[in-house]
């Protein structure tokens, strides 16, 4: 995977311009004493959502873990929540507690100005990875993340590709609010508009397989037809599964019904080589190597050239895919 961050050296009077906190660039007495005390290790909390939510947050998780060590030179703390407000608490007592480095997966996109300003005064530097959120970009140094609108667009127009005879389609929502949900459910929202396709169900099942059962069995016994289910995770499309096995419909290639997940869990793509799925996204959970280069960067007194920086990312097609893509891409 190609990095797209290259460090250029400037003084540290420029580097302190990062943070765009609007100083005329010189290092606050803060930032100094933080960088003075302590046994030099570098400071980082890090705020992610639950690393039981789904495979790919399990891989995510260990990926931070993993890279945030004292071997690698840093002092971690962890703190999880699918709520933003938790999070925004957690935030808050990083801060407190003099994080050189706040690392944030936010569980909403809106309400995060306030605490990133608090920590803009701290000499607290944020960085966003895996999710987008609305704020300024002069609160953060650098955003890694996955394009979830181009995620959810690839998926649409993989769909749109099949060119079937009608689209009734059971649409299974991530939690709201989250960038990931927004992408992929903008994608189909939009789809469904312009191209006619009927939403037969759309509803939040927030990334859980049994949650994602129960309103594919609501739509089953409903009795409305439906021929393509599109789940914003892996977990929530095996969930939905479950219910189409229980009532003895099939699905996957050439099957009554459609099944299209995202992640890329190792499990899920096996389903697609069996051609019990049908489409699957990818979503690259491995982002702390950037985040690590990101941080490198400033501390060498470099500059961070691009604020966002995407992860490499493609869908899988249950046709196409090889044994090959299940052992590279699998999570």
């Amino acid at each position: 995977m190609k990095r797209r961050i290259v460090a250029v050296l400037l003084t540290a009077v420029m580097v302190l311009g990062l943070a765009g906190c609007g100083s005329s660039g010189g290092s606050s007495d803060k930032d100094a004493e933080k960088k003075d005390s302590g046994d030099g290790t570098i400071k980082v909390g890090i705020i992610n959502n639950d690393p039981n939510e789904s495979g790919y947050r399990t891989a995510n998780d260990k990926d931070m873990k993993e890279m945030f060590t004292k071997e690698n030179g840093y002092d971690a703390s962890f703190a999880y929540s699918l709520k933003n407000d938790e999070q925004i608490t957690a935030a808050q007592k990083f801060i407190q507690d003099g994080v050189d480095y706040l690392l944030l997966s936010a569980a909403d996109t809106a309400g995060w100005d306030s605490v990133l300003k608090d920590a803009q005064d701290a000499g607290t530097r944020v960085i966003l990875f895996d999710r987008t959120i609305d704020a300024d970009e002069s609160l953060y140094e650098a955003s890694i993340v996955s394009d979830m609108e181009k995620e959810g667009e690839t998926a649409v127009n993989w769909l749109e590709e099949q060119g079937l005879d009608a689209y009734n389609i059971i649409h299974i929502q991530g939690v709201m609010g989250s960038a990931a949900q927004k992408g992929r459910s903008g994608a189909l929202d939009a789809a469904a508009k312009d191209k006619g396709w009927n939403i037969v169900t759309q509803q939040t099942a927030e990334w859980n397989a049994e949650k994602a059962q129960q309103i594919v069995q609501s739509a089953i016994d409903s009795g409305e037809a439906f021929n393509v289910i599109y789940a914003e995770n892996d977990d929530m499309a095996k969930g939905a599964v479950a219910a189409l096995d229980k009532a003895n419909i099939s699905h996957g290639v050439g099957k009554d019904v459609i099944i299209m997940g995202f992640d890329c869990n190792k499990w899920a793509l096996e389903e697609l080589l069996a051609q019990n799925w049908n489409y699957d996204g990818q979503c690259n959970p491995f982002q702390a190597s950037y985040i690590d280069e990101v941080i490198k960067t400033i501390e060498d007194g470099g500059e961070v050239e691009e604020k966002t920086i995407i992860m490499d990312e493609k869908g899988f097609d249950a046709t196409t895919i090889t044994e090959e893509d299940v052992e590279k891409y699998g999570i």
